[in-house]
């Protein structure tokens, strides 16, 4: 039998004495190739004494498995060496941080949002972004050709016919009335579709939050209080608020909810054009004409709605003046929040 702790030696001074990759890979072949030496002795092995034949199996795969170990550091150490001094890889440097995502900063004022309103007892409900036209015009008191459908210009998907992408989710509303007797309070986040031209203020797909409540002796200071709180949480409790009378097709009275002007604090500039105030939501008591195509009775309950824009609201919480930002997909953008 051959000195085993002398071969391996041997082959150990071969690896360690290379000093470039061709005379490596020289190494390779000539101990632990196809043809190498120790791959030579491991096939004769059959033909050793059958005493001696795990012996020689047990240290043959042993000098083998280091010398691929090693064969594998040394390659390692020789590109190293040929790289220029400032590449060369530093083992006392500390690791690199991986790069770690973050949520949009519409999902973060989506959750915000949410996240207040169920603090004051609302529920989430969602519904079909593909939406009837019944669901999205009809049932919200704008038949056909009502001149009201204009301010919600949308996408008509043509097959089958009759369906649109919703223009806001106030149709859910309607969905969970027709299920759900009173006392309803809930709201409705989702992806919203007008036919809009993009503009810093305008898109065609956008972010809205609804919310709904009805019950009996529900009221438009209930509405108020409720709006108010809002405000005070998501733009700090010494912003001031008011109610502007407005008009939507599926609430009687309506109104908009303003706030101050969180950068000049009420004292007029260019992002509230000199009003110093902020428009942030609409609202009101739902139009009598929803209930009966739902099966409430007019008569014995009342109850309130309001929508946002999510894209509105992360404006003004972080100071944003384009809203197409939100939808390059620009790290250099993201990446501040």
């Amino acid at each position: 039998m051959p000195d085993y702790d002398a071969l391996a030696a041997q082959a150990r001074d071969s690896f360690e004495k290379a000093g470039d990759e061709k005379s490596l890979e020289e190494a390779r072949v000539e101990w632990i190739g196809r043809k190498g030496r120790i791959t030579v002795l491991l096939r004769q092995i059959p033909k050793l004494e059958a005493d001696d034949r795990p012996e020689a199996g047990r240290r043959l795969n042993a000098i083998k498995s280091e010398l691929a170990e090693l064969f594998e550091h040394r390659s390692i150490e020789l590109v190293e060496k040929a790289l220029p001094v400032e590449t060369r890889l530093d083992i006392t440097h500390p690791g690199r941080t991986p790069f770690v995502g973050r949520l949009h900063p519409i999902t973060k004022a989506l959750r915000e949002i949410v996240a207040v309103f169920r603090e004051m007892g609302f529920d989430v409900a969602e519904g079909p972004q593909v939406e009837t036209d019944y669901y999205n015009f009809e049932a919200l008191n704008m038949p056909e050709h009502h001149p009201a459908r204009g301010m919600w210009d949308t996408f008509y998907t043509g097959v089958p016919p009759g369906l649109v992408l919703r223009t806001h989710t106030s149709p859910v509303q309607i969905r969970v009335m027709e299920s759900t007797p009173p006392p309803v309070r809930i709201i409705v986040p989702g992806r919203c579709y007008r036919a809009d031209t993009p503009d810093a203020t305008h898109s065609p797909v956008f972010y809205q939050v609804e919310g709904l409540y009805v019950d009996e002796g529900v009221s438009m200071a209930m509405l108020r209080g409720v709006l108010d709180a809002f405000a005070r949480r998501l733009f700090g409790e010494d912003v001031p608020t008011r109610f502007r009378p407005s008009y939507f097709p599926f609430t009687e009275p309506s109104a908009e909810l303003d706030i101050g002007c969180i950068l000049c604090s009420g004292e007029g500039c260019r992002l509230c054009k000199g009003s110093g105030w902020l428009e942030i939501l609409g609202a009101g008591m739902v139009n009598p004409a929803l209930y009966g195509l739902v099966g409430y009775d007019a008569e014995q309950v009342a109850g309130y709605a309001f929508g946002m824009g999510v894209e509105r609201i992360a404006m003004l919480r972080y100071g944003i003046d384009d809203i197409r930002l939100f939808y390059e997909n620009d790290l250099r953008f993201l990446g501040q929040f």
